[in-house]
């Protein structure tokens, strides 16, 4: 392989930089030369040469230098054995640009294992976005489990589950979780929990080869609020105690810690294990979920994560 010069390899970093900006995030060359100070005419050059050279495919495939040294500093500060930072327009602390071919990129990697493999999801809006980005596949030696259910409730259900659609795409056997999110007690989740197919589904999920989950806040526009599952009074609890973010409904502190409240006990969703010896990656990003996702790595109940720039940044910064 012909070894490139130091400012071959800038080059080239700008031109990833510029194909991000034009594929992914959708930005206009006009409006690339304003966020990278350059002319018009270079950006359209940049995205020329992000195409010839091969970077940009129907995911961003070079590995820019800077992601690159973010995902090895959040690997060493929290003890990850895997991290993916993808770029970011810094100009919009809260886009996820990018997450969903990221993620969709390391779901695929173990659908492809001739292997039989248990994957187990959880849900949500990036989760979801993740499973859009996955090519058709035929999976069929693999197992597709939910590690919660997506009811409140009055029986209504999300429109965000994973696993039904995921499962269209890959034509996977699949197990989803009819359980309500919250049930109304903690007796009436144990007395679900004992049903036959609900304690196989939970007993799958807990043995799962890697699992992929979403981390959320607990300010007002959290999922759990706005899906239903957590009433306002029960937010307000929430939030008088600490929490900041919720793992597949778990709340946390921003110290990792499981917050003694009334919604811990009634959580139905598949218990998450401390310093699991499986593969658990949490696909987030965002300003408004900083403090969630550091309350994520500082419980140890994942070993893995997507994130992008903006959002690496600001975690190193305040951990």
């Amino acid at each position: 392989m012909l070894k490139r010069s130091k400012s071959e390899i800038r080059k080239l970093d700008d031109a990833a930089k510029a194909g991000w900006l034009y594929y992914v995030a959708g930005n206009t060359q006009e409006e690339i030369a304003k966020k990278l100070n350059i002319s018009r005419q270079s950006a359209q050059r940049m995205v020329a040469l992000s195409v010839s050279e091969g970077l940009i495919k129907v995911r961003l495939e070079h590995p820019i230098a800077k992601c690159m040294d973010l995902q090895l500093q959040l690997k060493s500060r929290f003890g990850l054995t895997s991290c993916t930072v993808v770029p970011s327009d810094n100009s919009e602390p809260n886009s996820t640009l990018g997450l969903a071919q990221a993620g969709a990129k390391e779901i695929e990697f173990h659908l492809k294992s001739p292997e039989p493999k248990v994957i187990a999801m959880g849900t949500g809006r990036v989760l979801r976005a993740c499973v859009e980005e996955l090519a058709l596949l035929n999976c069929e030696q693999h197992q597709i489990v939910a590690l919660l259910g997506n009811m409140a409730l009055d029986g209504s259900a999300s429109s965000y589950d994973v696993v039904m659609r995921m499962a269209e795409h890959i034509n996977a056997k699949h197990y989803p979780m009819p359980l309500p999110v919250l049930p109304s007690s903690k007796e009436e989740k144990e007395q679900l929990h004992t049903q036959r197919y609900i304690a196989n589904n939970l007993k799958l999920a807990s043995q799962a080869d890697v699992t992929f989950i979403g981390v959320g806040n607990l300010a007002i526009n959290s999922p759990l609020h706005i899906d239903g599952f957590v009433s306002p009074e029960e937010l307000e609890e929430l939030q008088t105690k600490g929490a900041v973010g919720e793992l597949i409904s778990w709340v946390l502190d921003v110290d990792g810690n499981l917050i003694d409240c009334t919604v811990n006990q009634r959580v139905a969703s598949t218990p998450l294990k401390v310093n699991p010896d499986k593969a658990v990656y949490a696909i987030a990003a965002g300003e408004e979920k900083v403090l969630a996702i550091l309350g994520a790595l500082r419980s140890k109940l994942i070993n893995g994560l997507i994130t992008n720039e903006y959002t690496a940044e600001r975690l190193l910064s305040i951990a």
